[in-house]
């Protein structure tokens, strides 16, 4: 790229605002997690000696925190495992670990909780223990293995998420691929999730919320016949208004072509947003969308508790129910390992989802059909504190996969990875390949591999059309109809004149409209539709490869050139000259030693260093007692550039301040400047600032930071948080689930005087709140 400016890459890829994530190791090369608490090592079990007999044998009594090693010990290893001090020193003692789960009987495990809470108590109560047979974990594993699918399901509902969690972590990848062959929930009156079928969410993101680039990316997927499990888009703004108009738009094609019990559409915001959508416009909403964590504490982070997702649940009665998500990793990056491995956790999130099934097939009426509940894995999404290479990857799909199945649930994979993971595009490719044989129920679709608004690496329409051709899986019966229907596909079951022609999909549903237009007019209107939406950077397939299911080489070329933008972007520091720049910059630091140490140790860049609390403390003196409501922050994230290009975080502030002034907040003169900081770190610095005696009941931070890199467009966020000073002082208690934030901010992009705008709407409302 010497020579050309920013503008001008995004101009050669025909790109002017998105954020497409990408991927290569750069020369930088994983490293294991130095890890304080060390890492587990076991003696030579006795013969026939289970897990209770061992730590008797060790210690003398029972021990926790024994236990809670030699179970994570057994597990494949993780970093994520490694850096809560239970990942096994080498493959000796995990073979160790896992001999003695196998001796084990299942009630001693089930009798044995690693952690209680609540949420634990809604497994246990949904979980028929009592036909829990006799049996070790070695035996039920041999059982699982050797019996057919009719005699497992039978066992199924007695196993807790603890015990199917122990479960998979005795199998090695073959033995998870042969369960995930003959496990099987298919969601009711479809397809979807039996032998043989795959199905796939369209994931048609947008990184301005843009009506016509969602739209789009529908009439994109379906020219290749991929999307038959949900429309279902990750919306930049969770405000109520935006979000019922993305449903809306979305529900209006699936009307519009007489889909409705066919597919439904879904914005993945929060459910109290989704809810509130649907009063707006009734009947709008599709299925509903939750993240879900595996303690009551991490669902807190994601502003869930039990109470209100039952609430939620005894008002799905329709065809559609609930979409969770879930991913292993996600409650210990978010404060909330309590001890237990990630396995373990994953588990309990479906075995939180499978007591919501439950509720929902009770309250459902005799002879009507059971509502759509299923789960999507979003495998690889955090980053290398989790997991770092591709083996990992397949590792965490596969035992993922089982643990869904046998808990009963229709379970789908977002196989995918994060630019500071080392998974490079091909490898994306084979991992794909390692964990289809086990046959989820369905997989991402984007027109590329690369999210234009979410900045990670998942899967494209051609992945699908491969897998498809290769493993000889079919899609919902009802949408390969439609897509004959449609023109796409013939009568052979093979690809028309028109496959990979989004332009024919728009004609089709403009004459399902009543419109009369020949292909011709309709196509003069939407060729420069998708000039337009290129431009606003995103994607657009068109056409394929040498083989049907192979990309446009052009469009391949483009996805490489971004892939390589991400991976300068990523390893770009903060300079001291553009620190300089900045009016009332303090520079400061967290405690990463380096960008590599961030990187691949992000717990290192949400602490600050002594010299950096020692400035803040300087700066909170300065106020002498008349502090300011909001506090401006700025740090790199894991895009530098997103902060220091002309046009960016300067032209931000400069139309921020006066609409904060205007709206009567008063702003802190000074701005804290973190290298290698992550949004945590701006908490810290809130407690130093806030949580002091002062003049003011609530205050907030508003911290600029760079996100992941992939689009080319170098985009930041601004996150928002008001809280009261009492807890501004308590360590740690403010955190993500009172976070606004404003994201895909860039000159590229959602311009900066508009981010500003719609910081200052939230901020405004946020004090109204207060």
């Amino acid at each position: 790229m010497a020579g050309l400016s920013r503008k001008e890459f995004l101009a050669s890829l025909g790109l002017s605002g998105a954020s497409l994530y990408l991927l290569q190791s750069c020369g930088f090369k994983a490293e294991p997690i130095e890890n304080p608490k060390g890492m587990v090592a076991l003696k030579k079990p006795k013969a026939e000696e289970d897990i209770l007999a061992y730590i008797k044998r060790q210690i003398g009594k029972f021990d926790l925190d024994l236990y809670r090693k030699i179970i994570g010990a057994a597990n494949e290893f993780k970093e994520g495992d490694e850096a809560l001090g239970l990942a096994a020193a080498d493959q000796e003692s995990r073979n160790f670990a896992r001999q003695l789960l196998a001796n084990t009987h299942l009630k001693d495990l089930q009798d044995q909780s690693v952690f209680e809470d609540e949420l634990s108590l809604i497994i246990e109560q949904t979980t028929e223990i009592e036909n829990l047979p006799e049996m070790t974990l070695g035996e039920l594993k041999t059982f699982v293995l050797n019996q057919p699918e009719a005699e497992i399901k039978q066992l199924m509902p007695a196993l807790s998420s603890d015990l199917i969690a122990c479960l998979v972590r005795l199998m090695s990848n073959e033995e998870l691929i042969a369960v995930g062959q003959k496990v099987f929930n298919p969601l009711e009156g479809s397809q979807i999730g039996s032998k043989g079928y795959m199905s796939a969410r369209v994931q048609p993101n947008s990184p301005t919320d843009n009506v016509e680039d969602i739209q789009w990316q529908v009439f994109n997927a379906w020219s290749y016949a991929v999307g038959d499990l949900v429309l279902g888009t990750n919306p930049v703004s969770s405000e109520t208004e935006s979000v019922s108009a993305i449903e809306k738009a979305l529900f209006e094609i699936i009307q519009t072509f007489g889909l409705e019990n066919t597919i439904p559409n879904c914005v993945l915001s929060h459910i109290d947003v989704q809810a509130a959508a649907e009063k707006v416009s009734p009947g709008t909403t599709g299925i509903w969308f939750q993240s879900l964590a595996g303690t009551v504490n991490a669902n807190q982070t994601f502003d869930v508790s039990i109470e209100k997702m039952q609430n939620y649940a005894r008002q799905r009665s329709g065809r559609y129910g609930l979409y969770a998500e879930t991913g292993q990793g996600a409650d210990f990056t978010n404060g909330h390992g309590e001890g237990f491995d990630m396995v373990i956790h994953e588990a309990r999130k479906y075995g939180f989802l499978r007591a919501l099934q439950k509720q929902i097939a009770l309250q459902t009426e005799e002879g009507h059909p059971q509502p759509w509940i299923h789960v999507n894995d979003v495998a690889g999404f955090i980053g290398p504190e989790v997991f770092k290479s591709r083996e990992q990857l397949v590792r965490c799909c596969l035992e993922d996969t089982v643990m869904g199945k046998l808990h009963g649930l229709t379970i789908g994979l977002d196989i995918c990875s994060t630019l500071h993971m080392d998974v490079t595009l091909e490898d994306l490719d084979w991992c794909i390949e390692q964990i289809m044989p086990a046959n989820p129920a369905y997989l991402m679709a984007l027109p590329t591999k690369n999210d234009p608004m979410l900045s990670y690496l998942t899967t494209a329409f051609h992945n699908h059309l491969k897998v498809r051709e290769k493993f000889c899986y079919k899609i919902n019966d009802a949408m390969w109809a439609f897509f004959k229907k449609l023109g796409i596909i013939d009568e052979q079951n093979q690809p028309t004149e028109h496959f990979g022609d989004p332009v024919w999909v728009y004609y089709q549903y403009k004459r399902a409209q009543g419109d009369q237009r020949s292909y011709e007019a309709i196509q003069k209107e939407g060729l420069p539709a998708i000039k337009a939406i290129e431009e606003r950077g995103v994607p657009v397939a068109q056409g394929h490869g040498e083989n049907y299911y192979d990309p446009e080489p052009k469009l391949a070329l483009k996805v490489k050139r971004l892939y390589e933008d991400a991976k300068i972007s990523l390893w770009t520091e903060l300079s001291d000259s553009f620190i300089k720049t900045i009016p009332g910059a303090i520079p400061m630091s967290t405690q990463s030693v380096d960008r590599k140490d961030y990187v691949y140790h992000p717990a290192s860049g949400e602490k600050l260093t002594e010299n950096t609390i020692a400035k803040l403390k300087a700066l909170r003196s300065s106020w002498a007692g008349n502090s300011p409501e909001l506090q401006l922050i700025i740090s790199d994230g894991l895009n530098a550039r997103a902060i220091m290009d002309d046009g960016h975080v300067t032209a931000f502030i400069g139309h921020l301040k006066p609409i904060l002034e205007n709206e009567g907040s008063t702003l802190s003169q000074k701005i804290p400047i973190l290298k290698n900081g992550r949004v945590r770190a701006g908490y810290v610095i809130g407690e130093q600032l806030f949580g002091e005696e002062g003049n003011l009941q609530m205050a907030g931070i508003l911290h600029i930071i760079g996100e992941r890199p992939g689009s080319g467009h170098h985009n930041f966020s601004v996150y928002i948080t008001v809280a009261s000073k009492d807890n501004w002082s308590q360590t740690g208690k403010v955190d993500h689930d009172i976070t606004k934030v404003v994201s895909g901010i860039s000159d590229t992009a959602l311009k900066p005087d508009l981010a500003a705008e719609a910081v200052g709407r939230i901020v405004k409302s946020l004090r109204v709140e207060g």
